[in-house]
């Protein structure tokens, strides 16, 4: 099993063109359905990702034998949905699609506040369609984020040719930790800094912490710098509900400056909440427990 997160998603350019002829020539439930037999595929020949996610079905939710199989399946199909919803979204179709906005006072509040704000997500749900929520806010402000900018560099440029570039601007993490200094920049103009909390990269400082009943490593980043920042930290998740409808939730932090470990321990708790909500959209393909050897 890959027991470290590497740094970039499965997929290639040929893949996601077929996807997108189909979409566009007959329909994004023609999408939906070619999907069914790539969901197939990767449950039987991605035996890496299957074995996590058949350890987080299995003993992290407690599941049947047959009802993780079963899952595993259900989850490469969610997760295949979400990306073809972003790029359906983006290319145009976005009122093709429904969405429910919870929370999203405090997104408004903090803007008002004019110290921009820290979003901590995960990898659940499809937060890579957010910036299509957040253009509907009451003094709307521009997203950045937080990455290692190691995925697939072919598979952006095909995907920007189709939907145009995106307005979400990177910030990439750098040894000399300059990325900080672009961190405040983007925070003095009331801009949200958005960080995913839930991808150890090996090498890195972590933060050891129990989800779902069990220990894992975080990165110690996200969580050291958003509890040292005077502005304010909110958890975001956007959710697939039904094939036209997503859920975009926000839910607001409340410990203690400087108190890192507090932080994550806020976090840990929403994203059980949001997976008790949502169980099938974990997307975290990798031994995430550290528990390869556990069947």
């Amino acid at each position: 099993m890959a027991t470290e997160w590497e740094g970039k998603s499965r997929g290639t350019v040929f893949g996601y063109r077929i996807f997108v002829f189909f979409m566009q020539k007959f329909g994004v439930v023609s999408a939906y359905f070619i999907l069914c037999f790539v969901a197939a595929y990767y449950c039987l020949f991605a035996l890496d990702s299957s074995k996590s996610i058949y350890y987080y079905f299995r003993k992290r939710r407690g599941y049947s034998f047959l009802k993780s199989i079963i899952s595993i399946y259900k989850n490469y199909y969610v997760f295949g949905k979400t990306i073809i919803d972003k790029v359906a979204i983006s290319s145009g179709l976005r009122d093709y699609f429904t969405y429910q906005f919870d929370g999203v006072e405090l997104l408004e509040e903090a803007l008002r506040k004019k110290k921009g704000g820290i979003l901590i997500s995960a990898h659940v749900g499809n937060f890579e369609i957010a910036e299509h929520f957040f253009g509907e806010l009451e003094g709307y402000a521009s997203i950045n984020l937080l990455t290692t900018d190691v995925e697939h560099t072919a598979i952006k440029e095909y995907l920007e040719s189709i939907t145009g570039k995106s307005k979400i601007k990177l910030i990439l993490i750098k040894e000399d930790l300059s990325h900080i200094f672009e961190i405040n920049a983007a925070l003095a103009r009331n801009e949200l800094v958005c960080i995913t909390g839930d991808r150890y990269v090996k090498g890195a400082k972590f933060m050891q912490h129990d989800l779902l009943g069990e220990s894992a490593q975080f990165p110690a980043g996200p969580f050291v710098l958003a509890s040292r920042l005077r502005v304010p930290v909110l958890f975001v998740y956007v959710m697939k509900e039904t094939n036209k409808h997503y859920h975009l939730y926000t839910r607001e932090a409340h410990s203690q400056h400087r108190d890192a470990i507090g932080l994550l321990d806020e976090y840990t708790k929403s994203v059980t909440w949001i997976l008790e909500k949502y169980p099938l959209q974990w997307f975290n393909y990798f031994d995430f427990w550290k528990t390869e050897n556990e069947s």
